[in-house]
């Protein structure tokens, strides 16, 4: 029999965010104990509704607790949200109902390090934007890192391209600070970055065949999911000329998480370069023969990415 998987998401909850989360709630086999917000795609304040938001229409049928998080970076201050990529409301525009949930009255480095110490060494973490939450609990209690069982982070790259420099990925380039304080702090960490998610691609085939054959009880995710990928279909066409497909960044990492067989990892030294107009955010890898500089990581270089999608999909059938 599985082991129940406890996971507690770290989200700046914009489009491939919430599909993340529609995906968890859905999955058997795990149980999403809370979800945190912080800035990124859009506000924190725009996340945290939009998770609210998120969690009502998955109805996962268990109480999931969404609690607000870091409005800014460690250092310096939010450069603003990516409309251009997620919409004005960061879920491509599309208005869903609103929740009468309310978030918990909590920081969400209290709630990170609540949990840890609740869950006793289950807790996986997924974090699917900055790392400034789990750098703000690091800095409360130092004893985290041998809590918490594994940190599963959805950012860097290592050999691919960036996609907001030509060396950095977007949440490690929006809290460089942060970042390198979790990579040098020991805490577990997968890394599933830009190597791996921009081979994993959703594409409007795939949605056309979830229009068809989608449960019913997974119609209104799926008119969801529908609607908002438009928004980020004409996004990668523009800057990456993907006609009608995406990559799946958080969606990938959520499953990793649930069943890292769908990657190969590799240990590798690694730490993050914090200065640089270029740099600040990059993944520094020391692939030398008696590597030296950072802490080990385990970074996925490769995926089984028609699995993978395939995994999504049949989540909502």
């Amino acid at each position: 029999m599985n082991e129940l998987k406890k996971i507690v998401m770290d989200c700046d909850t914009g489009i491939d965010d919430s599909l993340a989360i529609i995906y968890a709630l859905k999955t058997p086999g795990v149980k999403v104990e809370g979800i945190s917000t912080v800035f990124g795609n859009a506000s924190v304040e725009q996340a945290t509704e939009n998770t609210l938001r998120i969690v009502k229409l998955a109805n996962a049928g268990y109480d999931v607790p969404v609690v607000e998080g870091a409005a800014k970076p460690l250092i310096g201050e939010w450069s603003g949200p990516v409309s251009h990529v997620h919409g004005d409301n960061g879920i491509g525009n599309v208005d869903l109902p609103a929740s009468d949930q309310l978030p918990l009255n909590e920081t969400a480095a209290d709630f990170i390090i609540r949990k840890a110490n609740e869950l006793d060494g289950e807790l996986i973490l997924v974090t699917t934007g900055r790392l400034t939450n789990l750098a703000l609990a690091l800095q409360k209690d130092a004893e985290l890192p041998r809590k918490i069982k594994r940190v599963v982070i959805m950012g860097g790259t290592v050999h691919a391209p960036g996609n907001v420099t030509p060396v950095c990925e977007a949440n490690f380039r929006g809290d460089p600070e942060a970042v390198s304080m979790v990579f040098a702090s020991g805490l577990n960490i997968t890394m599933v970055g830009l190597d791996v998610t921009m081979k994993t691609r959703l594409t409007q085939n795939h949605l056309d065949m979830l229009d068809r054959y989608c449960s019913e009880a997974s119609r209104h995710v799926v008119d969801y999911i529908q609607n908002a990928l438009q928004y980020y279909f004409q996004f990668y066409q523009s800057v990456d000329n993907f006609i009608g497909m995406c990559p799946l960044h958080d969606p990938l990492t959520i499953m990793v998480a649930v069943d890292p067989s769908l990657v190969r990892m590799q240990t590798v030294h690694a730490s993050i370069e914090t200065e640089g107009e270029l740099c600040a955010g990059m993944v520094v890898a020391d692939f030398r023969t008696k590597p030296s500089e950072g802490k080990e990581i385990s970074v996925c270089m490769e995926v089984d990415s028609e699995r993978a999608v395939n995994k999504l999909v049949s989540a909502f059938l």
